[in-house]
């Protein structure tokens, strides 16, 4: 059962172009308020552009596991589609956090235990999704 129709099947169906739709996307909107006022500091622009990547992979993996789920619609997968999906927002969240060290911002919102609690979830729905025992 194919869900995907219309002009963007040819990017759903294709995962690197899936990949790449998604790197230009995530670049696209952290470029200005993120990368750019960064660049010239060295000691952290390598730190930004691993949480960068990492937020690349996970939405990639998220949206791979949603395309999962709306073909096959198991509990399983459902699962991992939540651990991905919060895996995403904790590197946001991480990269947030960086940023604002940088600038000497206090953002109240983004604090490290919330991330704790995120990650906690993330690897909660991860379990669920690996122990999960398929009915047929």
């Amino acid at each position: 059962m194919e869900i995907i129709k219309g002009p963007f099947h040819s990017i759903f169906s294709s995962k690197p172009k899936l990949l790449l739709v998604i790197t230009s996307i995530v670049l696209a909107v952290f470029f200005a308020p993120v990368i750019i006022p960064n660049i010239t500091n060295t000691a952290i622009i390598y730190h930004l552009l691993l949480h960068i990547a990492s937020v690349i992979i996970a939405i990639f993996l998220g949206v791979v596991s949603i395309l999962a789920y709306s073909r096959n619609r198991k509990r399983r997968l459902l699962f991992m589609t939540f651990g991905f999906l919060s895996l995403s927002m904790i590197e946001v969240i991480y990269l947030v956090h960086i940023t604002s060290n940088i600038q000497d911002l206090v953002i109240p919102i983004v604090d490290v235990e919330f991330s704790h609690l995120v990650f906690l979830v993330m690897l909660t729905f991860f379990g669920i999704g690996i122990f999960s025992v398929s009915k047929r």
